[in-house]
């Protein structure tokens, strides 16, 4: 098991910058990624339908025989990930469980800000699982619907972009959070521009990054980790296949991504 592949399923390419940060911290891991293109957005689906296609990518991931797999997807880790564990014996991490403990580890913090999609959002998971561990904290929670088709666009730096975070975002820098949680795969990309006009003082939590570290304790947990000390192979499937689709892998990824390959679930 421990040089078989690891999964990371999206429902489109947003995934990819939790792979990125992935490749980074474990160099020797091939991967398998599926970004289910071809049905995204998740966020606007029911939560019955985003449970069957979160199962049906597992399933497809599976059947590339992968030790263990990532729900790069906050959409799908919110309303799927229970579901997902009951029904598969593989070791399935989601990206919400590594943000929350990465966000509450200032324990001087009492004031949390929220940025991520309406689905994510509505679901309530990120305010529920923060409100748990940590009784008294505030919490701001902030769809952002405008900023995923910016980012993919490539407008990180434009006009429109900036004008939406500060829209979304000075509202909670008025109140004093401590600490703003990226609750979207998107929202890496956006850490420079946030950086130009956030207060120095709020801690920024990556999703991606946290989910990435978080997956390497575990590998190192269950003796998972490969013993290899050749660089690990990355093999990107997407449901649906388009060029603008393959210009956005490349810019998530920052790298070149290879041949991608089309997925039929």
């Amino acid at each position: 098991m421990q040089t078989s592949p690891l999964g990371f399923f999206d429902s489109g390419i947003g995934g990819l910058t939790v792979v990125r940060a992935a490749q980074a911290l474990l160099p020797h891991e091939d991967i398998v990624y599926l970004g289910d293109t071809a049905r995204v957005p998740y966020g606007s689906k029911s939560p019955e339908t985003i449970r069957q296609f979160a199962a049906e990518d597992v399933q497809w991931l599976l059947g590339h025989q992968v030790k263990a797999i990532v729900v790069a997807c906050n959409t799908a880790t919110a309303h799927a990930l229970p579901s997902l564990r009951e029904t598969f014996r593989v070791p399935i991490l989601g990206v919400i469980e590594s943000g929350v403990q990465a966000t509450l580890a200032d324990r001087e913090a009492d004031r949390v800000g929220i940025i991520a999609t309406r689905g994510t959002i509505r679901s309530h998971a990120y305010q529920h699982a923060l409100a748990q561990q940590r009784t008294g904290l505030i919490i701001h929670a902030q769809p952002a619907p405008l900023l995923v088709p910016l980012i993919e666009e490539d407008w990180l730096d434009h006009p429109a972009t900036t004008a939406a975070l500060h829209t979304y975002l000075d509202p909670m820098v008025e109140t004093g959070i401590d600490a703003l949680l990226l609750a979207c795969t998107h929202y890496p990309l956006l850490i420079p521009t946030l950086r130009k006009f956030l207060p120095d003082d709020i801690r920024l939590v990556d999703s991606a990054t946290t989910c990435a570290e978080h997956l390497k304790s575990e590998l190192t947990r269950l003796d998972l980790l490969n013993p290899s000390t050749e660089p690990g192979k990355l093999h990107i499937h997407l449901t649906d296949l388009s060029e603008q689709f393959e210009k956005l892998a490349k810019r998530f990824l920052a790298r070149p991504t290879g041949k991608i390959r089309r997925a039929v679930l």
